[in-house]
């Protein structure tokens, strides 16, 4: 990723739960999905989001989303939500 202090910056929740709670509830503006994340794990969202109309954007590995959002750890996705959600 070329920013990877806007999504430390962001309001985000990280993680598939997390990121399918707020898609469902309408509060994501934008998921970002890694692409190395398990499509298993990741289908459902991405088809919400789809239909919901969500912006996606791909990361190439859960390690680097992760990193991206500050954290240790890879992450499979992870949501930009508006307001303090």
């Amino acid at each position: 990723m070329s920013n990877d202090k806007g999504l430390q910056d962001s309001n985000v929740r990280i993680g598939t739960k997390q990121t399918l709670k707020m898609v469902e509830h309408g509060k994501a503006i934008e998921v970002y999905v890694a692409e190395d994340a398990d499509s298993r794990v990741t289908s459902k969202v991405i088809a919400l989001c789809e239909k919901k109309g969500v912006k996606l954007t791909y990361v190439s590995t859960m390690r680097e989303l992760g990193k991206a959002c500050g954290i240790e750890v890879g992450a499979a996705m992870v949501a930009v939500v508006e307001g303090n959600e």
